[in-house]
């Protein structure tokens, strides 16, 4: 039986806060859809004292943001971009279009067809995160969108630099230094000056999030993210000090971040919990994770590995580092979760900021259904029949003819009976069903 040393804060305390998010989101973005540019100024002057005639940057503000970058700084962001491009790449390989003939003379197949606009967001309130630039932006190019905008909050009141210069960097078609739920909502409703897009993906706070999750229906997105998340499943092979840099490390994200360790061994669990405390004493950026260690920071002690795999499963994380004997039991067997890490020389930074995977995954449980963003995100992939035989339209027909009236649809039944009637030859009564042939009916 799993015994949680440490507990986070209960369900009902988030669904409160998700509710007061709700209705804010709801008012906000109905303002948007009334007054469009005049509400997402008011907004941007609001909530990030930003006021612009036009908040799309000109290749000349695009410009002088990557000359702000030193060399260094262009090459490291290049360097993660290709990591992503090469990724994304192979994951694109993989999508092929398919045609086969089924029956003698059914053509069936697919096509995989990029959506025609993606609206990437890429946070930046707390920190300048251009990370998701390269996630979001790369990843709809790679899947051949023709039109990528960007949005991503001012930083400190103005363009926020390395974010444009990533977003410029990977093939955005247009860049708005614009946040909140006024970007998200611009993009999706539309505005005089900026046009609707059809799919919107990246991460964002919890009304980033709860805006996104409004408008989903109205236009794609890449799923319903919550807070940024973290687990670290750990046994003996590894000491305290890694496993509470992997958790602080995330719970840096924002007060409301979880980080849960999950272990076999007390002393592990133990001593974790103490360092976690001393780090928290020399972290930078321990006024945040502070909160959200408080607050939503678990430590559970299982029996076995079997236990550990049971639980894991159960909270369906976004980010599991696995730092184990045998990582690779996880790996086989473990089903819900947004990304994987295994070994203790890799991390969920790596995957943030450089190695390659996408960093926008599903929280809240969501990994039990879905997985992160990637190019088949951005891409719809739709089927096509072709009946090129009269022989063929008069065997599917009647087959049809009689399912129509097995389920009482008339209008649909008769779409099979003209054509049984035209190229087959055969008399159908009109709303009828087709008798069976020598081909259709059962002892054939």
């Amino acid at each position: 039986m799993a015994d949680w040393l440490k507990k986070g804060a209960d369900v009902e305390v988030r669904a409160e806060a998700d509710r007061k998010v709700r209705d804010v989101v709801e008012a906000t973005l109905a303002d948007i859809e009334a007054r469009g540019d005049a509400a997402v100024r008011d907004l941007s002057i609001r909530f990030d004292g930003w006021d612009r005639e036009d908040y799309r940057l000109s290749e000349a503000e695009i410009q002088a943001c990557i000359d702000t970058l030193s060399p260094q700084d262009v090459k490291d962001i290049e360097f993660a971009q290709a990591q992503v491009r090469r990724f994304a790449e192979v994951q694109r390989a993989a999508l092929q279009d398919v045609e086969v003939e089924t029956l003698p003379g059914v053509i069936l197949g697919h096509r995989n067809i990029p959506v025609n606009a993606a609206g990437c967001y890429v946070p930046g309130g707390k920190y300048p995160l251009l990370a998701s630039a390269h996630m979001s932006v790369i990843t709809a190019k790679v899947a051949g969108v023709p039109r990528v905008v960007t949005c991503a909050p001012p930083f400190e009141g103005k363009p926020a630099a390395a974010i444009v210069a990533a977003q410029a960097m990977a093939g955005a078609d247009a860049i708005y230094a614009l946040g909140g739920i006024q970007a998200i909502g611009a993009m999706a409703l539309g505005t005089a000056s900026i046009d609707p897009v059809d799919m919107l993906v990246g991460p964002g706070n919890a009304f980033v999030a709860e805006a996104k999750r409004q408008l989903f229906g109205r236009v794609g997105i890449d799923l319903f993210a919550g807070p940024t998340e973290t687990m670290v499943i750990a046994d003996d092979s590894v000491d305290g000090e890694i496993c509470a840099t992997d958790l602080l490390g995330q719970a840096e994200h924002g007060p409301d971040s979880p980080a849960i360790l999950i272990t076999n061994s007390e002393k592990l669990a133990r001593e974790t919990m103490r360092e976690v405390e001393r780090l928290l004493d020399i972290l930078p950026t321990a006024a945040i994770a502070r909160q959200a260690w408080d607050k939503y920071g678990e430590v559970i002690v299982c029996a076995d590995e079997a236990e550990m795999l049971e639980v894991a499963n159960f909270y369906a994380n976004e980010h599991v580092q696995v730092m184990t004997r045998d990582p690779d039991y996880f790996l086989k067997n473990m089903t819900n979760y947004g990304a994987l890490f295994l070994g203790p020389r890799t991390n969920v930074a790596y995957g943030d900021k450089v190695i390659g995977t996408n960093h926008t995954l599903p929280t809240r449980k969501a990994a039990r259904y879905t997985g992160g963003l990637w190019v088949g995100k951005f891409i719809k992939t739709c089927t096509y029949q072709k009946v090129l035989t009269d022989e063929a339209t008069t065997l599917v027909g009647e087959y049809c003819s009689r399912l129509c009236a097995l389920e009482g649809f008339a209008g649909h039944g008769e779409q099979a009976n003209i054509r049984v009637r035209r190229y087959g030859g055969r008399n159908v009564p009109y709303a009828g069903a087709a008798e069976p042939s020598e081909r259709t009916r059962v002892d054939a």
